[in-house]
């Protein structure tokens, strides 16, 4: 949210003015429910409809399309690939289907999966993300982390996430300032 708010431009969007900030990569090590931020300023419920979105092949209203069903069988591929390939950098997948509506296009449109270290790293790529609510994404993400971790009898690595414009919207500047404003210690 920082980096959206200390460096974006304003700009519109189908639902509103958004501040818009310039493209972004970063690494997370462990994306957890339990995160204090997310404990304090989260949506429970909201939460669990994303989550859901992530766990079950049918379209989850008010969503135009469901993770799961786009990212399903493509798991096992991976898996297979990394299992005869451990070191591969080809472990890819789309989100994305040509010629889909342009209002159904997904905001997490690949997923790449690497072995380095002994560990699984995921990295999620958002061609725009909604910084406020982008934890409504991590979460279930993280799920989908470990699932392929254990599948492949691997510590989870860091999710590293990439997104081309991350954006907050103007209507939700006074829950973001809380967010921003509010310091909490680092856990180890």
């Amino acid at each position: 949210m920082r980096h959206v708010w200390s460096t974006g431009t304003l700009a519109l969007d189908d639902r509103g003015p958004v501040i818009e900030g310039p493209a972004v990569l970063f690494e997370i090590a462990r994306v957890s429910r339990n995160d204090p931020i997310i404990e304090r300023f989260g949506d429970p419920e909201r939460l669990a409809l994303y989550s859901r979105k992530f766990s079950e092949d049918a379209i989850v209203p008010p969503f135009k399309y469901s993770y799961r069903a786009r990212i399903g069988g493509q798991l096992r591929w991976v898996a297979d690939l990394l299992r005869v390939k451990p070191y591969s950098k080809s472990a890819w997948i789309s989100l994305t289907t040509p010629g889909e509506p342009y209002d159904a296009v997904p905001c997490l449109i690949g997923l790449a999966f690497r072995i380095r270290d002994d560990a699984l790293v995921m990295t999620a790529t958002f061609r725009s993300q909604n910084a406020y609510t982008s934890y409504l994404n991590y979460v279930p993400l993280a799920e989908v982390h470990a699932k392929m971790a254990r599948s492949l009898r691997l510590e989870r690595g860091p999710m590293r996430v990439f997104v081309d414009v991350p954006h907050v919207y103007l209507a939700d500047s006074p829950q973001v300032l809380k967010v921003m404003r509010h310091e909490l210690p680092r856990r180890s």
